[in-house]
């Protein structure tokens, strides 16, 4: 065997698990969830090939303005996140050095050495109306009795920017930390403000890092259930909960499994808008 088939065979074999665990765990389900959209029963255990299941959620108005609402709200989450994390990367990355850096670092992983229940019950203790704001509220003066901050949007946006944070700070760090000094000292001998550094040099060095992070965090956004149901209550309408009721509490998996691949559609439309907006291909964001 030549050098030229040695390493051909090599590649095969390190790619091999790969192929397998795509095709077992992600092709192949999503397949069968196709297919299951695509059916209709007919009569107890008789299916037929229909479009129904996909004309019950555009002919009913609390499907779509579910999806519709999980979209919008996925999509500001992952902005916030993005204009929050920004700054603290930067910081990470260009301002700190030595333990120091490693020690801030470290403080963003540590929520995440608890589950994201565990993470999103800390939220309810806290804001819930006998929780420990309400009392301090109270003590203070500020408010007169138990002052309730569970289940609004604003409490599901704060749930899910903190569960997803991690996620956009660490190809932010690894990006920006890769940046040199010196573009951005030039930029200033230039004549450039703040504003023009970060727009010119800072910004587009780091955009494989956004786009990366974006797409993860909106990934993991838009498919959350816990934090909308948990933080937002049984009046959340996140669609992942009304994919849940179809599968589990009325068993009805051809409407479930049709939701299922809209919502798959729905993330691939936005990541391919969005790659497309920043001018990034898939390969260049997560390379």
């Amino acid at each position: 065997m030549n050098t030229s088939n040695a390493a051909r065979l090599g590649l095969i074999l390190l790619l091999a698990p790969l192929l397998v665990w795509l095709l077992a765990l992600v092709i192949l389900p999503h397949i069968d969830m196709l297919l299951i959209s695509l059916r209709e029963r007919v009569a107890p255990q008789v299916y037929e090939r229909s479009f129904a299941n996909y004309a019950e959620f555009f002919t009913e108005p609390l499907y779509w303005r579910t999806f519709a609402r999980t979209a919008i709200m996925s999509i500001s989450a992952t902005a916030l996140t993005l204009l929050i994390a920004f700054p603290v990367s930067y910081y990470i990355a260009k301002m700190l050095r030595g333990r120091l850096k490693g020690f801030l670092f470290l403080l963003c992983l540590v929520p995440f050495w608890v589950s994201e229940l565990v993470r999103t019950f800390g939220w309810m203790i806290l804001l819930r109306e006998s929780g420990v704001i309400s009392n301090v509220l109270q003590w203070t003066g500020l408010a007169d009795g138990p002052v309730e901050m569970l289940y609004n949007d604003a409490t599901i946006m704060v749930g899910l920017v903190y569960t997803s944070m991690l996620f956009m700070v660490v190809p932010l760090v690894t990006t920006l930390d890769s940046l040199e000094d010196s573009l951005v000292e030039a930029g200033y001998d230039l004549g450039g403000n703040g504003l023009t550094v970060l727009r010119t040099i800072i910004i587009p060095h780091a955009m494989p890092g956004i786009v990366s992070g974006c797409i993860v965090v909106f990934m993991l956004t838009l498919g959350n259930y816990l934090t909308p149901i948990l933080l937002g209550g049984k009046s959340s309408m996140w669609f992942t909960a009304q994919i849940y009721t179809q599968f589990i509490t009325r068993f009805n998996w051809e409407l479930g499994a049709a939701f299922g691949f809209l919502l798959l559609a729905l993330s691939s439309a936005i990541v391919w808008t969005g790659l497309k907006l920043s001018r990034q291909t898939l390969s260049e964001s997560m390379g």
